[in-house]
């Protein structure tokens, strides 16, 4: 692993345009569990209240989510890692064009990556979004107006229905956000994955438009994944541990 270890930074310091897309497996270092495990979140919550046509219309299930948002939301006041930290000062440090990432917890810009450059594939879990005039709201300010559990606010600019501004079943992926990712991703000279399986597309299509654009891959990942034929390094360890002995063996290097 040492030898994966000096590799990854040296092509790091050597790149010009590095891009790095995360998934699930960078969050649950954060203690958020992935949904579709044992203990995920989908063993915790009813899929189906996450499809838009029962969303709209039913308004127990719209209660419902008030409520789950009421309790502290799907991520539990989660905070940043080692991982996103090490991404974070890899930004900082103006080696890091982007970040595209399959998360909703808001962790990388907690963790000091610029939001302009943070490419939410699937939403942001700590907005809220009216889907009538497209206002969004801070789910914190909302929730300091809840009267009960039974009070669900409406969208304050048109009485419109207020949804997480995340992407739940049967939407489409936010048509900007995911061209904008796609040239990032094939602009780029080095492409690195961490914490995914690359097995939910279109998001998983990133690392082979990187690879059609020439840039080299790297994917750090606890197991395989779907793309590893792909890739010029694979890291099977942690998120944390890993970006941490990279960025030390990176700023030895620059």
């Amino acid at each position: 692993m040492e030898n994966k270890i000096n590799k990854v930074a040296q092509m790091i310091a050597a790149a010009k345009k590095v891009v790095i897309f995360t998934g699930a497996g960078v969050s649950t270092e954060s203690g958020i569990p992935d949904f579709r495990s044992p203990g995920g979140l989908w063993t915790r919550f009813d899929p189906d209240d996450f499809t838009i046509d029962k969303y709209l219309r039913s308004g127990e299930t719209r209660r419902k989510m008030w409520k789950i948002l009421l309790e502290g939301g799907l991520l539990a006041n989660a905070q940043p890692n080692a991982a996103h930290l090490a991404i974070a000062e890899l930004e900082k440090m103006g080696k890091l064009s982007s970040v595209i990432t399959q998360n909703i917890d808001n962790l990388h810009q907690k963790a000091g990556n610029d939001p302009d450059f943070v490419y939410e594939l699937h939403g942001n879990m700590e907005w809220m979004v009216c889907l009538e005039c497209g206002k969004r709201y801070p789910v914190d300010s909302l929730i300091e107006e809840i009267k009960s559990e039974d009070y669900v606010p409406d969208c304050e600019n048109c009485g419109g229905i207020l949804k997480p501004d995340v992407i739940f079943f049967g939407e489409a992926l936010p048509q900007k956000t995911l061209m904008d990712a796609t040239r990032e991703a094939q602009e780029c000279d080095l492409f690195i994955v961490i914490g995914s399986s690359l097995v939910v597309y279109p998001a998983a299509y990133m690392p082979v438009y990187a690879k059609r654009g020439r840039a080299k891959l790297v994917i750090i990942n606890i197991g395989q994944t779907e793309q590893d034929d792909l890739a010029d390094v694979i890291i099977d360890h942690s998120a944390g541990e890993t970006m941490t002995k990279i960025m030390q063996k990176l700023k030895a290097e620059v």
